[in-house]
């Protein structure tokens, strides 16, 4: 079993490589298992595709960022409010710089989103999680409002509303400051609808 993982790490290295130089399109399977130094048939037994190790390599990114994420809902000493707030600034800052620090991940990460949408929804279903622990915290210290509406579904919400801020140069070419100028006002937005009402003063 260990062989296995370690040849599948070799694989996948060797295949991150050829990405980031030449970008995903223009890597064949066939030159990742020379780099390798083992047959196509043999790579074929550890990932049937080219897209599978880019999904894979995707996957092991996006875990380690769940643990990341998990630790910043969890920071002590920190509002519900501030807790959500650098989730959601986290999120944008972290795929920003990523498609800024490597063009080759635009290309990847469109071709993933657009081939395996699955994946996508597999990731925000893992972020949901985390966004719903915080927003149950929240509720239980009384900085947001209990509602007849499920947790879960204002947490898929709340992802809907910042959806264009998640890789954002998928959508737009704004700049960094201008996206988090943006992302300020649309959480100070989700932040007051979940923010308990006061009681309308009674009429003299």
């Amino acid at each position: 079993m260990a062989e296995k993982e370690d040849v599948r790490t070799q694989i996948v290295e060797a295949a991150k490589k050829r990405f980031s130089h030449f970008g995903y399109a223009k890597t064949t399977m066939a030159e990742v298992a020379t780099d390798c130094s083992m047959s196509p048939g043999n790579l074929y037994r550890f990932f049937p595709g080219k897209l599978d190790i880019a999904e894979y390599i995707a996957t092991q990114d996006f875990q380690n960022h769940l643990e990341h994420l998990a630790g910043l809902a969890e920071a002590p000493g920190k509002s519900a409010r501030e807790r959500l707030h650098d989730l959601l600034f986290e999120e944008l800052r972290r795929t920003y710089h990523k498609l800024e620090s490597d063009p080759r991940a635009y290309e990847i990460a469109l071709i993933i989103s657009r081939e395996r949408p699955e994946f996508a929804n597999w990731m925000l279903a893992n972020e949901r999680k985390i966004i719903v622990k915080v927003l149950e915290d929240g509720r239980k210290r009384a900085e947001f409002a209990g509602c007849d509406c499920p947790v879960e579904q204002t947490a898929e919400m709340i992802q809907a509303a910042v959806m264009k801020f998640r890789y954002p140069q998928l959508w737009s070419k704004l700049t960094l400051p201008k996206l988090e100028t943006e992302l300020e006002g649309v959480m100070q937005l989700i932040v007051d609808g979940l923010s308990p009402r006061l009681p309308c003063p009674e009429a003299a």
